[in-house]
């Protein structure tokens, strides 16, 4: 019994200091939101040929007409991005960044202004190498300079991709620089990096240094428009949970990458399953699809406010595997008002729908429903489950690749 009473004041300890080391510019308090173009527009620049679907103000100014007429921003979708292939191939005669003349003529101050003028924040990106993945310029020895330019042109949230930056230690003191860059300009900017993920493949990252500069940041791969994608994005954050959960908190957030919800390679269920788990997970809501052209299943599932509230929850918390049985898995994340969201993941790609049973005593190292709880399900559709007692067991029913998620009460 000491142990535990010396153990708990000493995690409260460890939980404090991150958050005291969390980069201290105000912003991203609960997880961003937003749209952002690259997994389904990708770097389309013939606009002649592809109007509708190339890279261009047009795209982002009927985006933003969408997010602020149709629902999205009031849901909570802020954040309107701009991905790679905005810049022209060069910088313009005084060294800054410049968008291409032809896909936005008007320029990004007043794509901005329109933004905002929607009640919209607007994104932009660029590399800490000297070229971005795709080849335009990188901010590599313009760090100051780009985020001036940035700021005066009135941009939102930055996300700092990590191609080309050469060496380990030139990455890093990128992605430093530029932090404290954007923060001298004086201007609110959200600052997404890919930090950890370039790291890996040679070094473990130190979280507690990138939560000092960042905002949220990328682990692992980029997403695409398939289960295996979401899948592989699941397992690999289980897997690595020990390490990536605990520095997670109010203004530093780990990043699983874009919604593909809406789009075409995802089945119901498996859409249900990356809605409910990157609430869980506590993620960065960025959306890469067509919202002028999406399903109102797919709307209804997007902004569900249920959900939404779960992954902004101001506990700020992320969501962890409890349990592996077979082909379920279970995942908890706390909640403020002594609540915890629970999830049911069946990975099972073969036959029809299967229950799994677990006790309550499971959830919130027993703590969760004692002496009772309410259940709530919340996806894939909202229903009262009733009044359970600590020693109740639950019997879930799930679709093949498909997620129940519960939000349970103590009472």
């Amino acid at each position: 019994m000491a142990a535990v009473r010396w153990a708990l004041p000493w995690a409260l300890a460890v939980a404090a200091l991150a958050a005291a080391l969390a980069l201290d510019n105000g912003l991203a308090r609960t997880p961003p939101m937003g749209w952002l173009h690259w997994e389904r527009f990708l770097c389309g620049t013939d606009c002649a040929t592809d109007p509708r679907r190339c890279v261009s103000e047009w795209l982002f100014v009927e985006m933003a007409d969408v997010m602020a007429a149709e629902g999205w921003r009031d849901a909570g979708y802020e954040f309107l991005c701009i991905d790679d292939c905005w810049m022209a191939p060069t910088r313009d005669e005084r060294g800054r960044l410049q968008a291409d003349p032809k896909r936005f003529p008007s320029g990004i101050r007043k794509l901005a202004d329109y933004v905002h003028s929607k009640g919209l924040k607007l994104g932009i990106y660029s590399d800490v190498g000297n070229k971005t993945c795709a080849g335009f310029p990188g901010s590599y020895n313009h760090y100051d300079l780009d985020a001036q330019t940035f700021a005066s042109w009135g941009v939102d949230l930055l996300k700092f991709d990590g191609c080309n930056s050469g060496t380990l230690e030139l990455l890093a003191e990128g992605y430093r620089h530029m932090s404290l860059a954007l923060n001298k300009t004086g201007r609110s900017i959200v600052y997404s990096c890919e930090w950890p993920f370039y790291l890996r493949p040679m070094q473990q990252p130190n979280y507690t240094e990138i939560k000092q500069y960042c905002n949220h940041w990328r682990n692992f791969f980029d997403v695409y428009d398939s289960w295996s994608s979401i899948k592989s994005i699941l397992d690999w954050t289980a897997l690595h949970q020990d390490s990536i959960v605990k520095i997670a908190g109010p203004g530093g957030w780990n990043d699983p990458d874009m919604l593909v919800i809406g789009n075409f390679g995802l089945s119901w269920d498996q859409a249900v399953t990356q809605m409910a788990m990157w609430a869980i997970m506590a993620a960065p809501l960025f959306m890469s699809n067509d919202l002028r052209h999406i399903s109102p299943d797919a709307k209804w599932l997007l902004q569900n406010k249920e959900v939404i509230a779960i992954n902004q929850d101001p506990l700020g918390k992320q969501g962890y595997q409890i349990t592996k049985d077979k082909n379920f898995e279970l995942w908890e994340r706390p909640l403020s008002g002594q609540a915890y969201a629970v999830a049911v993941l069946n990975q099972q790609e073969i036959g029809g729908p299967q229950n799994f049973t677990f006790s309550l005593t499971f959830l919130g190292n027993g703590l969760a429903c004692n002496p009772a709880c309410s259940v709530q399900q919340i996806l894939p559709a909202s229903r009262d489950w009733g009044v359970y007692s600590w020693v109740s067991s639950l019997s879930v029913e799930v679709n093949p690749t498909g997620t129940v998620l519960l939000k349970v009460v103590a009472l």
